[in-house]
This record gives C-alpha cells, sequence and structure tokens, in this order.
C-alpha cells in the first residue's frame, strides 16, 4: 500500500521523518504546493517525495495531518475516497494568537498552551471527521503524542505506545502494519465514539500519555 500524507507542518512532517527512517515510501502535500516542500523533501531522502494535495489524497492509506480549523479548508474538491483509509491525527482545539482575547481568557484552562477546546456537541472529533472524507475508512491514530516525538519511536530501549481506533477491522489491521513498520507499539482502543474518544486531546483520558513498551 502506497501512503499520502496531508499537512507538512509538525506532525505531517514528523511522521515523514518517521516513515523515512526506515525507507518507507509517502507522497507529502501541502496547500502550498509541492515547490514549497523542497528543503523537506531534501532532508529525508528518497523515500518521502512532494505533491499536490489531490496527488497525496490518491495513495491507499492518507494521513490527514492539518489543524482542526483547516479541515474544511483543506479536504474540499478532492476526489471521491471510495473506501480508500483515512488516518485522521486531528484534534478538535484552535491554536490561538497569544495577543487575542481567547488567549488571556480566564474561563479557558488551556489558554496557558496557547489552544481552545472546541464544542463537538458531545461527538467525538472522527465521528465529526467523517463528515470530511464521505466514503472513506476512518481510523484514529497518530494524535495523542507531542508531534515533537513522533520521528522517535524508537526510545529507552524500548518502543513507543500509539493507539489508534476504528469501526472496520482491514482498515486497521492496514494501519496497524504501518505502525509497526515505523517502529511503534499498536494499541487498539476500539470503534471511533468510543476508542477515539479516549485518545482525542485535549481532553481524552489516553491524551498525551507517553507509555513506552519494553
Amino acid at each position: 500500500m502506497n501512503i499520502g500524507i496531508i499537512g507538512s507542518g509538525g506532525l505531517g512532517s514528523n511522521v515523514a521523518r518517521a516513515l523515512a527512517n526506515k525507507g518507507i515510501a509517502a507522497t507529502i502535500a501541502n496547500r502550498r504546493g509541492p515547490a514549497s516542500l523542497a528543503p523537506l523533501v531534501a532532508e529525508l531522502g528518497g523515500a518521502i517525495t512532494a505533491g499536490t494535495v489531490a496527488e497525496a489524497a490518491s495513495a491507499d492509506i492518507v494521513l490527514i495531518a492539518v489543524r482542526w480549523t483547516d479541515l474544511g479548508t483543506a479536504l474540499a474538491g478532492l476526489p471521491a475516497w471510495n473506501k480508500r483509509i483515512v488516518i485522521d491525527a486531528t484534534n478538535p482545539v484552535e491554536f490561538l494568537d497569544p495577543d487575542s482575547p481567547d488567549a488571556q481568557d480566564p474561563g479557558n484552562p488551556l489558554a496557558a498552551y496557547g489552544i481552545k477546546a472546541i464544542d463537538l456537541g458531545g461527538r467525538s472529533s472522527s465521528e465529526v471527521f467523517q463528515q470530511h472524507v464521505p466514503g472513506a475508512r476512518v481510523v484514529k491514530a497518530l494524535n495523542h503524542l507531542d508531534v515533537k516525538v513522533l520521528a522517535q519511536p524508537e526510545v529507552s530501549g524500548g518502543q513507543r505506545v500509539q493507539f489508534y481506533a476504528g469501526d472496520d477491522l482491514d482498515a486497521k489491521m492496514a494501519v496497524r502494519k504501518v505502525l509497526e513498520a515505523i517502529g511503534y507499539f499498536p494499541v487498539d482502543i476500539g470503534s471511533l465514539a468510543s476508542g477515539g474518544r479516549l485518545s482525542e486531546l485535549p481532553f481524552g483520558p489516553l491524551s498525551a500519555t507517553n507509555f513506552i513498551k519494553i
């Protein structure tokens, strides 16, 4: 299976680094176009290539690594997903301008971290995310750790635990194989509605937990 990555910020670029470290090929894309990714591609070598968003979205497994508030723009106008596998690595948070009133809001317990939780009306983020990728088989993964550690799946003599959740067993197995190939220790935490909620930032009980399998 080939892999596409939509988004080249801290999340997308560090997953690309993790793939490149194992010689796993992928196409990475952002809204600025392939030319903007030349430095990253040069750093990572031949395994990672730059493409358009449509090219990355045509892969068998597509990682969505954009900010929650950019989902609509990033995924608009793409061809039908046709049951391809989409990894939802997003979290329902808004990143705040440090000079904005929201960044100083005493009623926001996350203001000190520069983020604000987005109210999803009781739904899990992946349940909402599915609306942006109709026809795709969605697996929640690669969202619960600090993006800075994603390129280091093997650490302290063990493997970082990577949670994943989904409703399609074949899609989950395919994502599990990718996570294992990168070097993570994958742990299945159930369905999108229940397991996805456990790992999503900022309030999931498993969010930001950095377990190491020795």
